[in-house]
């Protein structure tokens, strides 16, 4: 219990003293939870994607599996990005997963 007690005061702290860090790793943690919480969605937007660009059977085929593909790529970026949040890993809390950063932020 005081290890995590610990940990958490100096997490705090770090994050505090430097506000362009705490900003960044904040960013980077929301940013890992929203994949997280949205990359289910992936699987309906290629599969609707694909039906505009190629048709249904593309839809029922190449989009089905495109969805869980991206969907296992954001969901696993977003869990990293969740647990690496207070580190500057890659440099400056850049996004690994930028096309888009956050998923569906094109449409909105």
């Amino acid at each position: 219990m005081k290890k995590s007690i610990i940990f958490v005061t100096i997490l705090a702290i770090l994050l505090v003293s430097n506000t362009a860090y705490a900003g960044n790793a904040l960013k980077k943690l929301g940013r890992g939870a929203a994949n997280v919480l949205t990359c289910p969605i992936e699987i309906i937007y290629r599969i609707g994607e694909a039906n505009e660009e190629s048709g249904p059977f593309a839809a029922m085929t190449w989009g089905i599996l495109d969805g869980f593909w991206r969907m296992g790529v954001r969901g696993v970026v977003g869990m990293y990005e969740i647990v690496t949040f207070p580190l500057g890993w890659p440099g400056s809390y850049g996004p690994i997963v930028d096309d888009p950063e956050f998923f569906l932020e094109d449409l909105f």
